[in-house]
């Protein structure tokens, strides 16, 4: 399926999302979709009346589901919890109680009988035509007769799309109508502005600019305290593949002493002086520490989906810590506003699910968002940032999603570390590059792209039935 749509407006926080780890397709869009349910419910004044609920997970959901936690995302979206909200504690000891209880909350508020191993069915041997990520919500009143049923599709990045619905997102007309790079090229052209200047004013059609500004200091403040907290949280991730985390380990060796809070660390972090071999351990310990607490169930941002949460955190503390020491809020702002614009350009054109084109599309594009937004950091056109954007996802080009035992652990964290160098490398050969030369432009690797996860065989698209989860022979528990 490719996902692009003519004239489809793209917020910044679209692409951008608080959420709870470790998938956005897999997690954060089956609880979108079981709140929208809920919603659905009370609108048509039904939730007093239901009974019971069944849940069935289709395609990749099934196959990978109970490993990314689709059974406690759906439990959690049920009950009326909020992924940006909810106490992180909650994620784990809510549906504990709930499969103890077997009673679930409706919305948080109408009691009904609800067993996970019962009510929440894995179907691994059938999808639905849509989309690889599918699933249906049936709720029950009196003699069980069915009273309402949906059917929705998590289509990446925390997207979520209803069968049969009308798309709304016409109804915002943006000054800078972007569906491609050249267009966002030519808008760069006629205004003399840089990439971000348009993005901000394309967000003034939702909001006032002052509004994006705390919005994206938002987000910013939730990828670096969730990048201190991995940095700081020991032990064994969840889910029975026994991985122990290894950004503490590799900080501890990195800064011996300590600091007390996120603010504290970066300073602390700027003021040291680091070998380049230093300075290459520090990004893959970003990037690892916040990838193993999106694989623990924490609070991470949606980059553009939680499986690549850690690129974009790790090269922007890489700018502002070894690059830009003096860099403030203006220029983390405006780096998001970069990324947000180019991922936005990749979900029209090709897609963010890994269930649809493997890990180029999670990995490839968040290297790509994080390159953009890195080059233009450091002085780069907006055709320099664009190529920066193309450098890096066609060295992602045909990388498979292979996680073991649907796990988002291996070799999933790994990878956010080596999509942040990569997009530092492409940033570098772009500001060194000119653009006019160039052989292939990002529209043209966009498009690449999608042909390439169209010819990939369905086993390598985030179903655990193909390369590297296929070689190791491991038997998890039930999560």
């Amino acid at each position: 399926m490719n996902t692009h749509v003519p004239y489809e407006p793209i917020s910044v926080f679209d692409m951008l999302k608080i959420g709870v780890g470790p998938s956005s397709s897999h997690t954060l869009g089956p609880w979108r979709a079981a709140q929208r349910f809920v919603q659905r419910l009370d609108d048509k004044a039904l939730t007093g009346q239901i009974l019971q609920i069944t849940v069935n997970l289709y395609g990749s959901l099934a196959l990978t589901g109970k490993g990314h936690g689709t059974d406690i995302a759906v439990m959690l979206g049920l009950a009326g919890q909020d992924p940006v909200h909810i106490p992180v504690d909650a994620v784990r000891t809510l549906p504990q109680r709930i499969r103890q209880e077997k009673i679930l909350h409706l919305g948080g508020r109408h009691p009904i009988v609800f067993d996970p191993e019962v009510h929440i069915v894995f179907w691994i041997a059938k999808s639905l035509p849509y989309h690889a990520n599918g699933m249906q919500i049936v709720a029950y009143g009196q003699d069980f007769q069915v009273c309402e049923q949906a059917t929705y599709y998590s289509i990446g990045g925390g997207f979520v799309v209803q069968e049969g619905e009308t798309r709304q997102s016409q109804a915002v007309r943006l000054p800078f109508p972007i569906d491609s790079g050249a267009d966002l090229a030519r808008h760069c052209f006629e205004q003399q502005c840089a990439i971000w200047e348009i993005v901000q004013a394309n967000e003034q059609s939702w909001r006032s600019a002052q509004e994006t500004r705390a919005g994206l200091l938002r987000i910013w403040e939730v990828m670096k305290q969730c990048a201190w907290l991995g940095c700081h949280t020991e032990g064994v991730l969840p889910g029975g593949l026994q991985v122990v985390r290894r950004a503490p380990e590799l900080y501890r060796r990195l800064m011996p002493n300590d600091t007390a809070d996120p603010d504290a660390w970066i300073a602390s972090i700027r003021q040291q002086g680091y070998t380049f071999s230093d300075v290459l351990k520090w990004i893959g310990c970003f990037a690892m520490a916040v990838n193993e607490e999106n694989a623990g169930f924490g609070r991470v941002v949606t980059a553009p989906t939680n499986g690549a949460a850690g690129v974009i955190p790790a090269v922007l503390l890489y700018y502002i810590c070894f690059v830009h020491p003096q860099a403030g809020e203006e220029e983390i702002v405006r780096f998001l506003m970069v990324a947000g614009e180019v991922g936005s350009i990749f979900k029209k054109g090709s897609t963010i699910s890994a269930a649809m084109g493997g890990c180029q599309a999670e990995i490839g594009v968040s290297s790509a968002m994080a390159a953009a937004a890195l080059a233009e950091a450091l002085g780069g056109t907006p055709d320099q940032a664009l190529m920066a954007a193309e450098i890096a996802m066609e060295h992602h080009l045909g990388l498979t999603c292979d996680p073991i035992g649907g796990l988002v652990q291996v070799p999933c964290i790994e990878r956010n570390s080596m999509g942040a160098v990569k997009a530092i490398t492409a940033a570098s050969i772009a500001l060194e590059s000119d653009p006019a030369k160039a052989k292939v432009s990002l529209d043209k690797v966009i498009k690449t792209m999608w042909e390439t996860a169209q010819d990939m065989h369905t086993k390598y698209k985030e179903t655990s039935q193909g390369g590297l989860a296929a070689q190791i022979s491991i038997i998890l528990p039930e999560c």
